[in-house]
């Protein structure tokens, strides 16, 4: 079995995803799937569409075509459409065809990537559509599902959102208990960034984050790239943006849902980072129909 083409929005190799969906495979099917082994003949043969049962965007068809590769390489596996697609109920996204019994063993896995996968991009659309027309870009963060992170900063670009850190070694963040160790070690914030400025790799930026108005200056003076405005209300975001003056990107973060974005990206910051993307996107609703030949 090919594996469908893959979208350059996902950063991953090919062996990867591979080893992604053998991995989920060995979870689910322990030594073998007696339902289908004993009830279903070896010779049978069927097809079976892949079928949005609610209205969203679509994400994770590479990873439910390696799915049912690593099932079973003579099964065909055809998009219907591509990742980021927005799909109304009813819309057929794939179909895969062959041996009925891989079929069957397959389909929780393949279903389980593409939903959750589906539900990230589609949550990310809603956020992204709800800014349209300002400055402001949606971006993710680092809560993920452990071992799917590369799969969920996918379906947050399929959705039209931007990713933030993809690790810990990306870019130096100093968050409120960097700056606690700080204060307690009698260091500087300003003082402290120009250290570490000296230190790091000239493409490597700094983000500080920050509660209060009076901390930007000091965060600037000491060469942040990024200023991450902590749990402020739009008139204190407005307020920090004109403080900050173009001399860093400037990332809201904190209370943003899809009733308060808005009036955040109006405020005129850069980045609005939303932890919701995937700590708290519902699946979205995708069936297997299944047809025999």
């Amino acid at each position: 079995m090919q594996l469908i083409e893959m979208s350059p929005l996902l950063a991953i190799s090919p062996a990867q995803l591979r080893q992604i969906a053998e991995n989920a495979l060995t979870e689910d099917l322990g030594w073998g799937d007696i339902t289908s082994d004993y009830f279903i003949p070896v010779n049978l043969t069927a097809r079976a569409d892949f079928v949005a049962r609610n209205s969203g965007v679509i994400a994770g068809l590479a990873v439910s075509a390696a799915v049912y590769a690593a099932t079973d390489e003579t099964l065909v596996f055809e998009p219907s459409i591509a990742d980021g697609s927005r799909v109304e109920r009813g819309t057929k996204i794939a179909t895969v065809s062959g041996s009925a019994r891989n079929i069957l063993r397959g389909e929780r896995v393949a279903l389980n990537f593409m939903q959750r996968l589906s539900g990230v991009a589609s949550l990310t659309r809603r956020y992204a559509d709800a800014i349209a027309g300002t400055q402001a870009r949606i971006v993710d963060t680092r809560k993920t599902t452990p071992g799917l992170r590369d799969l969920e900063k996918y379906a947050i670009r399929a959705g039209g959102g931007f990713n933030h850190r993809r690790n810990l070694s990306d870019g130096v963040m100093l968050k409120d208990n960097h700056l606690a160790a700080l204060k307690a070690a009698n260091l500087s914030l300003s003082e402290a960034l120009k250290q570490v400025r000296r230190q790091l790799p000239h493409l490597v930026k700094i983000e500080v984050e920050v509660d209060r108005l009076d901390q930007i200056e000091e965060a600037l003076l000491g060469g942040a790239d990024v200023i991450l405005l902590d749990n402020m209300n739009p008139a204190q975001l407005r307020q920090a943006v004109e403080l900050i003056k173009g001399r860093a990107i400037s990332e809201a973060s904190g209370g943003v849902n899809l009733e308060t974005v808005r009036a955040i990206a109006e405020s005129g910051v850069d980045l609005i980072s939303v932890g919701a993307l995937t700590h708290s996107a519902p699946a979205l609703d995708i069936g297997l129909d299944f047809e025999l030949d």
